[in-house]
């Protein structure tokens, strides 16, 4: 619970809502020509990045007033209350502690009295064990092949997190080890993973925090009896399946060695989790060395966020200028749009991060939202695709849709001119979204005049450029901490719960409801809705034709 002030009601938002009403018409053209080194003060280098958050539509005494109202929140004590164990997830009453997972082996963080930071290194210690045997075939399957393919299952953040990270380190991984990830329930999500897997050579990693999850156990057995059928012995189990979880009675019932568990907390949420036991499969793809690079990426954000100004902060000043957009601008969503093709996943991995945590209507004491927005809805692609598929609609289109673009000097592939002409898109991109092309412009260059109105672009879209050398592991640490920082600083600003995620739950109950519904062999009594009747009756007719 908080006693926070209600958010609207604060002196600090009703200046900026003052603020807004005075400089909702400036253009992103006055503000650069108003100060030709715009482009130079509006920017902030830490870590491994370079933050270029000049063309948003907002001046210096818009951030003041921004950071006015995170510090009226107590963004800082909120800060330290996350990263130093207090049980800030109220609905559950947890501590929020992913920042744990990196944490080094001298700290001293802990929960209900207990240092946690020795379990976290044990963990570890006991990963970078496993997956170098993996790695160096001296684990081997049961009839004595090498391990060639490493299958994660799991799903939501026991998927997404760790397939993210493996597309976006495919670079970095081992040439004759071949990464899968099946979450979908599916079947065709499983079938597809392990159509051209050789059984005697495949390692399942089970990713489930109380290994009865409906969709990960029922990929699981699959996957068990798809083993079984190959080598037809139960004892194969035990060298093609390892799990991260924490009930050790289940996994042993499946008939997974109790050794080749690998624990995590209910201190950390899913979404935040592929930093911990549930990247195994990652270690195993890039290395234990590749990992710990990884963590330290993490580890370094995590210090710049917990101590760095505000104004020099990346994630805060990310999150504030998101505020902006969505509570005062009315913006509905945020793209993300990476320009590497191994961060083709990240934006269905923030999804997840940023719309389970902040998706919420309800604030932290319990009072319904109905002031203003909270979490946006998080969508992107890489460039250029994107280019060619929805940027029109952001350049043209009538809605107001902020973007971070994610850039690198250097790519992980150099091929001829490719990366300059990537690039180039990057820059020019930002620029064409920023300024647009006027009237006066379009004309100028002779086109008819039935299609001057056509090609007029009027600029002013706001975007946030964030530059680094090259995609790393510290690299890719750093920016998924980024991006978890951002989230929790919206998170405080809207007095929200970031970390439970009531939400999901509703779907799963009624799930478990129908499934014998379906499963029944005579017509079962329905006591749904109308058209949930409908169609389980439509559905049960269908699979008997």
């Amino acid at each position: 619970m908080t006693d926070q002030k209600p958010l609207t009601q604060r002196d600090e938002w009703k200046a900026l809502q003052k603020h807004y009403e005075e400089t909702r018409n400036v253009h992103l053209r006055d503000y650069f020509a108003a100060d030709p080194r715009r482009g130079e003060k509006m920017a902030v280098e830490a870590c491994d990045l370079y933050l270029d958050y000049s063309k948003n539509r907002m001046s210096e005494a818009t951030l003041k007033l921004l950071i006015k109202l995170a510090e009226a929140v107590n963004l800082r004590q909120q800060t330290e209350d996350m990263f130093t164990g207090k049980k800030i997830n109220i609905t559950e009453g947890r501590a929020v502690l992913h920042t744990a997972l990196r944490a080094p082996g001298s700290e001293r963080i802990e929960v209900d009295g207990v240092n946690v930071v020795p379990e976290v290194h044990r963990v570890l210690e006991k990963m970078r064990t496993f997956s170098s045997r993996v790695r160096s075939g001296e684990w081997k399957g049961f009839t004595g092949k090498r391990i060639t393919n490493v299958i994660n299952v799991g799903i939501g953040g026991s998927d997404l997190g760790p397939a993210m990270a493996y597309e976006a380190l495919k670079s970095y991984r081992h040439k004759h080890i071949h990464c899968r990830f099946v979450s979908n329930i599916d079947a065709t999500d499983f079938v597809e993973a392990v159509s051209d897997c050789n059984p005697e050579e495949t390692l399942f990693v089970i990713c489930s925090k109380t290994f009865t999850t409906l969709e990960t156990l029922t990929n699981a057995h699959s996957a068990r009896r798809w083993l079984l059928d190959a080598v037809g012995d139960k004892a194969a189990v035990r060298r093609h399946f390892v799990a991260v979880s924490t009930n050790d009675r289940e996994v042993e019932k499946f008939g997974i060695d109790r050794d080749n568990m690998f624990e995590f907390w209910d201190w950390v949420g899913g979404r935040y989790s592929y930093d911990s036991a549930i990247g195994l499969a990652l270690m195993i793809a890039v290395g234990a060395d590749r990992f710990d690079e990884m963590l330290a990426g993490f580890r370094s954000m995590d210090e710049h966020f917990r101590t760095a100004p505000f104004e020099q902060n990346i994630p805060v000043l990310l999150a504030l200028i998101g505020i902006w957009y969505n509570n005062f601008y009315g913006a509905q969503t945020h793209a993300v749009l990476p320009y590497n093709e191994y961060l083709a996943l990240l934006p269905a991995y923030l999804q997840q991060l940023d719309m389970e945590s902040n998706g919420k209507s309800v604030d932290r004491n319990g009072n319904r939202i109905g002031a203003y927005q909270t979490g946006p809805i998080i969508w992107g692609q890489p460039g250029t695709n994107g280019q060619h598929a929805f940027y029109q609609l952001i350049h043209q289109g009538t809605k107001l849709i902020p973007c971070d673009f994610i850039g690198f000097a250097q790519s992980n592939n150099p091929l001829g001119n490719h990366h300059n002409l990537l690039m180039s898109n990057f820059f020019a991109q930002t620029e064409a979204l920023a300024f647009g092309k006027t009237r006066e412009e379009v004309e100028s260059e002779g086109v008819p005049d039935f299609q001057v109105p056509h090609r007029v672009m009027d600029g002013n879209h706001p975007s946030n450029s964030l530059l680094a050398v090259k995609l790393t592991p510290r690299l890719l640490g750093e920016l998924v901490a980024l991006y978890e920082h951002k989230v929790f600083v919206q998170g405080a600003v809207w007095n929200v719960n970031s970390f439970d995620q009531w939400g999901v739950e509703l779907g799963k109950v009624l799930a478990r409801r129908i499934v014998p519904e379906l499963d029944a062999k005579e017509t079962p009594q329905l006591a749904h809705d109308s058209s949930t009747n409908a169609l389980i009756s439509k559905y049960r007719r269908w699979c008997r034709d």
